[in-house]
This record gives structure tokens, C-alpha cells and sequence, in this order.
């Protein structure tokens, strides 16, 4: 991650001192990346902002718990895990991951009109090849436990470390690497017939 802790830590404290312009700031650096986060949780693209908001907002009222025992966007990303969750467990309705847990680029609107446009020595076979792959491994990754989508997402699609995630799920190291572990295993064991890999390889 190349975010600098050090000027986080500063707006902070301007923060607690009651520097609303500080936290203007902050939710202006990472409000994008919240609300990608987010996205990746609910179905409804129309509460996405208005969890994110709500998040913000607990983060607000709740900076003069934080510590820095932890970087500000690993403390500010459990509690929009946290908001989510809650929104949905109130909503009756589970977290889904909506795209690809391969996906390593960002999902800017350039990106995605461009995978719509055939580039040079692609088939239209090989692009049916990959979307099928990619609807796949979605597939897989909603079919897994609330415990083990959150892991793999933090882990494969947000690029958090090891150590950020178990501060976001609130849990040892070991379990989040068991939980990227298993969720590898049982989304390689989907791609399997589609990539036609051998026994016991993995994505």
C-alpha cells in the first residue's frame, strides 16, 4: 500500500483537536476506496454511498478511540466492513462479492469499456474463455461463507497485508491465512474444468 501513515497520523490529531477540515481531508483521500469496498459487499449499488457516508461518520465520532495501533485506513476499513454488515444483517440480506477475486486492476469506466473491445491476437473464443472464467470464480466466491468472501477479497482484490486483514476481521493471522487458504482452494476446485489444471494446482 502506498498510502504515508505519517500524514494520516498528522490529520488525525488535527482531528481530535477539533479540526473538522482535517476529516474533510481524510474522507476525500479514501472515500473512493471505501465506497469500492463497499460495492463489493451489497448487491444495491444505491446504498453504497449511503453506507460509506454512514461509515464516515462512525469513524467521526469514534477517532478519539483510535489509537494508531493500526494505519488509519486499515482502522477506517473495519468500520466500514462493520457498517456494511450491520446494514445488511438489518436488511435481512447477505454480502456478495460482485466481481472477479482475480481482478488485480482497478474497475475505472476505462477499464471496463475496455473489456468490451477486442485487443490485438484476441479471439472472440478467448474473450468468451475469460468471461466465462471470470462469472466462474464469482460464482465460487458467492458461494463461500461471509468469513472466508471477506478474507479473499481483502486479500485478492483490496491488496491488504496478512496483518491489516486480521485487524479488520478482528482475528488471529493464522485464521485469515486457513480462511485465503480455503477460499483459494475451493475457487481453484470451480476453475478446475475450466482451465483444465492438474490435481492439487491452484490460481
Amino acid at each position: 500500500m502506498t498510502d504515508h501513515p505519517d500524514a494520516d497520523a498528522t490529520l488525525v490529531e488535527r482531528v481530535k483537536r477539533g479540526d473538522t477540515r482535517a476529516f474533510e481531508l481524510l474522507v476525500i483521500k479514501y472515500q473512493r476506496r471505501i465506497e469500492r469496498l463497499i460495492a463489493r459487499m451489497v448487491r444495491d449499488t444505491d446504498l453504497v454511498a449511503d453506507i460509506a457516508q454512514e461509515s464516515f461518520i462512525r469513524a467521526y465520532r469514534a477517532i478519539g478511540q483510535f489509537r494508531g495501533e493500526s494505519a488509519f485506513y486499515t482502522w477506517l476499513y473495519r468500520i466500514a466492513v462493520n457498517t456494511a454488515k450491520k446494514t445488511l444483517v438489518e436488511m435481512k440480506r447477505d454480502p456478495v462479492v460482485l466481481e472477479s477475486a482475480l481482478a488485480s486492476r482497478d474497475d475505472d469506466d476505462e477499464t471496463s469499456r475496455a473489456e468490451t473491445d477486442l485487443s490485438d491476437g484476441e479471439t472472440p473464443e478467448a474473450v468468451l474463455a475469460s468471461k466465462e472464467i471470470a462469472q466462474a470464480v464469482n460464482a465460487a466466491v458467492e458461494d463461500l461463507s461471509e468469513d472466508l468472501r471477506q478474507a479473499i477479497t481483502l486479500r485478492e482484490i483490496e491488496g491488504l497485508s496478512y496483518e491489516e486483514i486480521a485487524t479488520v476481521m478482528n482475528c488471529p493471522i493464522g485464521t485469515v491465512r486457513s480462511r485465503i487458504f480455503r477460499a483459494r482452494e475451493a475457487i481453484a476446485a470451480r476453475l478446475r474444468p475450466l482451465l483444465d489444471t492438474r490435481e492439487g494446482e491452484r490460481w
